[in-house]
């Protein structure tokens, strides 16, 4: 009976130390979550706040991306309406840290939808559902609720973080409650598996991309470039594109906005077809950016491809990279 005994004894006393690990873990993850929006908040504006006096280089962006769309504005409303951006980015950041720590529940809680019946209608012809979304308010929540809440996984299409602890980290996050993430550089097959077996798949469209890769469109009334995989997946597949954002109320809670499907274009002339939808897609995404201006990611220099004078310093900064390479 002793000698029985000892390796169980050898067990809890290995063990003990990870169980109880485990168990502060887990409070400090309630601890986490249990913490109210409004300090959140409270400290993701000071956050934000900091990184628009230390980040130079973004904050430039920020201010000459406001100006060039907005050129009315008065240059205390772009100083005020740049402020606030980075205010939700800092936000956003602690959000997206404290949402690693929410259960079912909390996440369930956080988050309302309108326009459901937009989805449940378009999902009747069982060609799946395309979601075109943008970086505005807080987008990470989206691949957390959709599972949880319609009880079937989103599909989520996005590009690799550099950092590959951060990326891991990230993905972990996404696919935490059943969402499936698809990276862009293996993404046309699987995105079209996705749709043709009834799934919904998500896809950011707000972003830049290479002018041999896009086509051409104007977002606020500029020319720039945009991805027209939505497009080519929607005439590929006969699926429904609706408009979906998550947006950020006053109290902290979110909310997801679906629209009805997008009214497309199908003449037969593949080229036409796609840069018309694709700018459809665009003006819907250009439409909630102008409602919420201070919740979307203006840090990207969106129209570089076509108007590189607005971002001089990049220029700069490409011409000594050339003359060291001599």
């Amino acid at each position: 009976m002793i000698r029985e005994s000892i390796p169980a004894m050898i067990e809890k006393h290995i063990q003990q130390p990870f169980k109880e690990q485990d168990r502060l873990r887990g409070k400090f993850a309630t601890f986490i979550a249990s913490v109210p929006h409004k300090h959140i908040a409270s400290m993701g504006r000071v956050l934000g706040m900091l990184m628009y006096g230390i980040d130079v280089r973004h904050r430039r962006i920020v201010r000459r991306n406001l100006k060039f769309v907005y050129p009315e504005w008065p240059h205390e409303r772009v100083k005020k309406v740049s402020q606030r951006v980075f205010q939700n980015l800092g936000i956003t950041i602690l959000e997206i840290c404290q949402m690693i720590c929410f259960s079912r529940d909390d996440i369930l809680k956080k988050v309302k939808i309108k326009g459901e019946e937009h989805l449940l209608n378009a999902l009747q012809n069982n060609k799946g559902a395309i979601l075109i979304t943008a970086h505005l308010g807080n987008w990470e929540i989206v691949p957390l609720f959709w599972p949880l809440y319609f009880k079937t996984p989103l599909t989520v299409v996005a590009k690799q973080i550099q950092n590959k602890i951060i990326n891991r980290w990230i993905h972990g996050l996404r696919t935490r409650f059943g969402s499936r993430v698809i990276y862009k550089d293996v993404a046309l097959p699987e995105m079209t598996r996705t749709l043709r077996n009834g799934k919904m798949l998500g896809i950011l469209i707000d972003q830049g991309i290479k002018i041999s890769l896009g086509v051409k469109i104007k977002f606020f009334n500029k020319f720039a470039t945009a991805t027209p995989s939505a497009s080519l997946l929607a005439m590929r597949c006969n699926s429904p594109v609706l408009p979906a954002f998550c947006t950020r109320n006053a109290d902290g809670a979110f909310t997801i906005n679906l629209e009805p499907p997008l009214v497309l274009k199908r003449t037969g002339d593949l080229s036409a077809d796609l840069r018309t939808n694709t700018q459809i897609m665009t003006d819907a995404i250009e439409k909630m950016v102008r409602k919420y201006p201070e919740q979307w990611f203006w840090v990207h220099k969106r129209w570089r491809k076509y108007y590189p004078h607005v971002y001089p310093e990049d220029i700069a900064r490409r011409q000594r990279r050339r003359a060291k390479k001599k």
